[in-house]
């Protein structure tokens, strides 16, 4: 499928815009890059392909790029060159670059040491979160809520994510975030995958009650079990809509 431009994209994605834009600066540590054009195109690519509008195996066109971006088409490969090196996109020779696959080996191996992390992140958190915190984080997935009432996939993503981003941060052990973040952006296209499989958000938000309910009663143990079957859950989405894929292929 060529990649298209579709100039109601940014009107369509505008009420999560910002929470992704942070996301997506962090992760791909676009405050670094020196040409702020580069950043913009890296970000607008990178949420594209997170959110699912370009789709594995879709070619980036750099010319349309480069026109929607009303620019050369130097900074157009410097954003592509950057989100290869994510793993987002693939640059072959002689040959359009394109959105990258993956496999579903590589994903369940993703999904395992995220569970890990992830529970670990939430251990802390019980042991350790104040009142103040706690109300921060049940405020994130009430918004979350809100989200999934308007059964809007996106926002609902990018607060889900802001939730856990901020969970990490609260956990209060720089090594364990920096590994987590090391995992890059593309565990968010997985994530945002996972995430509009039917009924999964109505799943999440009972999840992640259940999951404030544990960090209510400073119960580690329970915390870190919940965040970990929260991740294979979502494990468990990716594969169904893999089969279900293959099947329909």
């Amino acid at each position: 499928m060529p990649f298209m431009i579709d100039e109601t994209d940014d009107n369509a994605f505008a009420s999560s815009a910002a929470a992704a834009a942070t996301s997506l600066a962090r992760l791909l540590r676009l405050e670094d890059r020196g040409n702020s054009l580069v950043a913009t195109i890296s970000e607008w690519v990178g949420r594209g392909i997170v959110e699912g509008r370009l789709r594995p195996g879709d070619d980036l066109n750099s010319v349309e790029l480069a026109r929607r971006f009303a620019t050369s088409r130097t900074p157009v490969r410097e954003a592509l060159m950057l989100l290869e090196k994510e793993g987002l996109v693939e640059i072959p020779a002689r040959r359009r670059p394109r959105v990258a696959c993956t496999t579903l080996t590589s994903v369940r191996e993703v999904y395992a040491v995220r569970s890990a992390l992830h529970a670990l992140v939430f251990e802390r958190l019980a042991a350790d979160v104040d009142d103040a915190e706690l109300d921060e984080l049940r405020g994130l997935v009430e918004a979350m809520a809100s989200a999934a009432a308007d059964d809007d996939v996106d926002r609902y993503f990018w607060r889900n994510v802001a939730f856990h981003e901020r969970a990490a941060e609260l956990a209060d052990n720089p090594t364990l975030q920096r590994i987590l973040d090391s995992l890059g952006v593309r565990v968010l296209q997985m994530r945002h995958r996972s995430m509009s499989a039917p009924h999964r958000m109505r799943q999440s938000i009972e999840d992640h009650r259940r999951l404030i309910r544990a960090l209510e009663e400073r119960d580690p143990a329970l915390a870190g079990a919940l965040m970990s079957s929260i991740v294979m859950g979502g494990l468990a989405a990716l594969e169904r809509d893999w089969s279900e894929s293959a099947d329909t292929g």
